[in-house]
């Protein structure tokens, strides 16, 4: 495993998309051609030296490299975007777009996010210490493909519409979340261990969604069906179960049909 740190000098006036830091770009490189890497400040195309300070050369593979992201990284963005393996540590907060379509591999952020990190994840481990802002693993605007696998672990609260037009994977809140969860979710699986204030699930089709601290407001399109004993990341606790949206058509399976499921825990 070879490990590359890049630091950020902190000299642009516009936000830095930095949509080559990643595994698989620094990959077989040296220092100095992992420097001549393109990015763009704005619409202005440049080169990754210009903007941060490079030690370390990248492994023979994307899974053999390790980059470690220091300084300020604020106005930041795409780091780790549609990586395939390799690992990024970002040892402070940083922008929009984080870990947005990955494939494989783990980005570990020691701070906060931005919006629309995650979005369109199909594998891979995603995992912020802080808070994590709007559209965590969703679908990009306009678009009706959502995270599809991978696990995206936020340990601190998210902002609005997470999970928009899930399919797969997992996604887990420790904190909070405000409004619109699973929105049009057609699979995957939404813990949040904190509150949320309303709008989960609305128009969902598929999806297991459990809530530990209460929907301030639930959508009428669920119906209570059950209590149920369920094992979440590994402890065992009583859910009340509803099923919906029932606005919406659902498809069968054996002959029964597929809800989509909000758990709240007892």
């Amino acid at each position: 495993m070879s490990t590359v740190t890049i630091t950020a000098k902190g000299t642009h006036e516009l936000y830095l998309e930095a949509y080559n830091v990643t595994p698989d770009a620094f990959a077989g490189k040296t220092a100095v051609e992992i420097a001549e890497i393109e990015c763009h400040e704005g619409n202005l195309k440049s080169k990754l030296g210009e903007y941060f300070d490079i030690e370390g050369n990248g492994g023979a593979t994307a899974a053999e490299t390790t980059i470690v992201v220091r300084g300020d990284c604020k106005k930041i963005k795409r780091i780790g975007q549609q990586m395939t393996a390799g690992e990024v540590i970002v040892e402070s907060d940083c922008d929009m777009y984080t870990a947005g379509w990955m494939k494989g591999g783990k980005v570990h952020v020691k701070g906060n996010v931005d919006s629309f990190c995650g979005i369109g994840m199909e594998g891979g481990e995603f995992i912020v210490d802080g808070d994590a802002q709007n559209h965590v693993g969703s679908a990009y605007r306009g678009d009706w493909r959502g995270m599809k696998g991978g696990l995206i672990h936020v340990k601190g609260n998210a902002g609005s519409d997470i999970a928009t037009f899930m399919r797969g994977g997992k996604i887990i809140i420790d904190g909070d979340a405000f409004i619109h969860v699973a929105t049009h979710a057609e699979g995957g699986t939404v813990i949040i261990k904190g509150s949320v204030e309303s709008r989960v699930g609305g128009q969902m089709v598929k999806g297991d969604v459990y809530v530990y601290k209460g929907i301030k407001y639930m959508m009428p399109g669920f119906k209570y069906v059950d209590d149920v004993d369920a094992e979440v990341e590994g402890e065992t606790a009583k859910f009340a179960h509803y099923i919906g949206d029932l606005g919406e058509r659902h498809p069968k399976r054996k002959g029964e049909i597929v809800y989509g499921n909000i758990y709240l825990k007892k």
